[in-house]
């Protein structure tokens, strides 16, 4: 059982699929039932329209105006330039730097944590200067990240010098997992589990909406129909087996693929209607309980990741 795990709220489509007041219901709910966590990212959306860029932090920025929040705990990944889907990005000390002034000047002590996002680089020297600069940021109190690294070896090998308490955002689910390309960071619960629904999958009975997840994020939710139907059978297996209230959706299946996986420290949840938000949190409320650990095994058998 894993109590402590945090619950976090992504904002993603926020400015996209989700509009303002529909992010305020969400946070507002969200919010009400305990949670602080909330992540973002200077190039949220990724919607590729230039005129949206940095358009959900300004949502939450907003609501935390609006409802005079100061308790917050914002995790912001820096680093992308543009949110137009590129791999271009910026990480110099002097950029990391004026990022860094600017958040704290708007989220305050809210800001809870910074993450490199999207880093393509290899060059130990440039990333070493990267990480001088982060460092100065935790000596004033604020957490230090990763998320999206494409040479994980050469970070842990320069945090010889550094010795940072990373947390790592990484894609984790039934269809895919970055986790064993972590595996220097194996053995200690600092993950934060994103894209945990593999993009809004649902099992083949049911139907994907025009401004769903999948369909904007253009999902091949063909290719995963064999893997979906599996999962479908053993689910009604398991239902027939336990006595809590029977399963029935990829949701729910994919909350205890993630919750239950080793070191998991943090899920991600991308809800963009109240009734995902309201079932996402009665659903973590059991799983803090225990509930369902024994599909766990089944469920990573079957996953592309077993």
């Amino acid at each position: 059982m894993n109590p402590s795990i945090n619950l976090i709220l992504g904002t993603a489509l926020w400015a996209w699929t989700v509009s303002k007041s529909q992010a305020f219901q969400l946070l507002d709910a969200f919010y009400e039932a305990g949670h602080r966590w909330v992540d973002a990212a200077t190039n949220y959306p990724i919607n590729k329209s230039a005129d949206d860029f940095r358009a959900a932090e300004k949502i939450l920025l907003a609501w935390i105006k609006a409802n005079g929040i100061n308790d917050l705990k914002v995790l912001m990944k820096v680093g992308s330039i543009n949110n137009l889907y590129t791999p271009e990005h910026n990480l110099t000390p002097s950029f990391i730097h004026i990022v860094y002034q600017e958040y704290l000047h708007l989220f305050g002590d809210q800001l809870a944590e910074i993450m490199v996002h999207w880093d393509n680089r290899s060059a130990p020297q440039e990333i070493r200067s990267t990480l001088e600069a982060l460092d100065l940021i935790r000596q004033e109190g604020v957490k230090i990240g990763l998320s999206g690294i494409k040479h994980p070896a050469v970070y842990k090998e320069l945090n010889r010098s550094f010795k940072f308490d990373w947390d790592i955002q990484l894609k984790h689910n039934l269809v895919y997992s970055d986790y064993s390309r972590y595996a220097l960071f194996h053995g200690r619960r600092r993950f934060l589990a994103y894209g945990i629904n593999a993009g809004g999958l649902k099992f083949p009975s049911s139907g994907y909406n025009q401004d769903s997840s999948t369909q904007v994020r253009n999902v091949p939710t063909e290719k995963y129909q064999d893997l979906l139907q599996k999962i479908s059978q053993l689910l009604e297996q398991y239902n027939a087996q336990s006595n809590l209230a029977p399963l029935t959706r990829f949701n729910e299946c994919s909350m205890i693929f993630t919750y239950y996986s080793p070191d998991i420290q943090g899920i991600l949840i991308g809800p963009s209607k109240m009734e995902q938000l309201h079932s996402t949190l009665s659903f973590f409320k059991q799983l803090q309980a225990g509930a369902h650990q024994s599909f766990f095994p089944r469920l990573k058998a079957v996953s592309s990741n077993a």
